[in-house]
């Protein structure tokens, strides 16, 4: 098999005419900011899309993280449980709030987060879990159902990676109390930057609404903020992209699909390599596939594969391995095995079925 031609991309997206039809028509309106027919629109499809009550256009994914401690009171005094294993916008809107973040190892096949643990880190201060469905991969949500129901927490879903993966049927960010998206420009559908907050609560859903428009209340009077409010809006403009991707999620959700069996089908087998493996039911989108390799520099191989024109990126470095969240490694030795060997293989739908294959044959010859 040849080298392929062009760049062989990790996670690029796919931006075509569709795209393009779309933000002429978001431009020609004039609504190119926080007002205008498609964030609605966008919403609506969205929630209906994951079978919820209503969905929230927002500016980032980090932003939903951050409205849905807001609104659920959280703050300083307070507990949050999340993994060590994520990527760090999980864990600075429980700062931005005040509130203390305490770190849960991760299970070492699944890599994330282990109910056990969970289970073991609750105390009195404890508000509320964020399970990551981490690169796509459903959490065990009926063992964190379970403990948030026996210590009354709430759960805030980072779902910003897993838009259409399912567990037991149901998709992710449907579970807790608020499921929370991303739409950036590496994500499954991008809106550039942007993000979504889901749930079934309307009252607490149409408050965040309120308050991420600076909290105006247009209704008694012109520019009057009763609350202290946000900026958190998407725009129309955004919004129209992100309704041009979404017209097209189930395409790409297909492919990404694809990639995964082509890669489990060429490399599943060979010695060194293991997969990060789904729950039995669990259904990845498999955003990103990823795999750890044994005895291999990580960083060596990216250079040699990045030479033949192969993106990949390391597994997220652990959370409590930074300054301002650090905590001793030993007691997340998981989170620290799964990146000291992890590696994110392309899987933008960019890509086509070649160069899935020869991303395989690069590896075994290197590896």
């Amino acid at each position: 098999m040849s080298k392929p031609k062009q760049i062989i991309y990790l996670d690029a997206p796919f931006l075509g005419s569709k795209e393009k039809e779309y933000l002429i028509r978001a431009i020609d309106s004039g609504y190119v900011s926080s007002v205008g027919p498609f964030i609605n629109e966008f919403e609506e499809k969205f929630a209906r899309f994951l079978n919820v009550t209503k969905a929230i256009a927002i500016q980032s994914g980090t932003a939903a993280i951050h409205m849905a401690l807001y609104e659920l009171g959280i703050g300083k005094g307070d507990e949050v449980i999340v993994p060590a294993l994520t990527f760090v916008a999980t864990v600075n809107p429980i700062a931005y709030v005040g509130a203390t973040p305490v770190f849960v190892d991760v299970d070492p096949e699944t890599w994330n987060i282990d109910p056990e643990d969970i289970e073991r880190k609750v105390t009195e201060r404890t508000k509320a879990i964020i399970p990551v469905h981490l690169y796509g991969n459903p959490c065990n949500m009926d063992e964190i159902s379970k403990i948030a129901k026996k210590y009354e927490l709430y759960v805030i879903e980072d779902a910003t990676e897993s838009l259409g993966a399912k567990y037991r049927g149901k998709f992710t960010g449907t579970f807790g109390d608020f499921g929370c998206f991303s739409f950036n420009g590496n994500k499954l559908i991008t809106t550039g930057g942007g993000g979504m907050i889901v749930g079934n609560d309307e009252d607490r859903l149409n408050h965040i609404k309120f308050l991420v428009n600076q909290a105006r209340d247009s209704f008694r009077r012109d520019y009057y903020h009763p609350e202290l409010g946000f900026n958190y809006r998407m725009t129309n403009i955004e919004a129209a992209l992100g309704l041009a991707q979404f017209e097209q999620v189930e395409e790409f959700l297909s492919k990404k699909k694809l990639f995964y069996s082509i890669y489990c089908e060429e490399l599943g087998k060979h010695p060194k390599i293991s997969f990060q493996k789904e729950y039995e039911d669990g259904e990845s989108c498999w955003w990103l596939v990823a795999i750890t390799i044994e005895g291999i520099d990580i960083s060596e191989l990216q250079k040699k594969l990045l030479k033949e024109g192969i993106q990949t990126r390391r597994v997220f470095t652990p959370v409590v391995e930074f300054p301002m969240y650090k905590h001793e490694r030993n007691n997340y030795l998981n989170s620290f095995s799964v990146y000291e060997k992890g590696l994110c293989l392309p899987s933008s739908v960019l890509n086509d079925v070649d160069d899935i294959f020869f991303v395989c044959k690069s590896l075994k010859n290197l590896i």
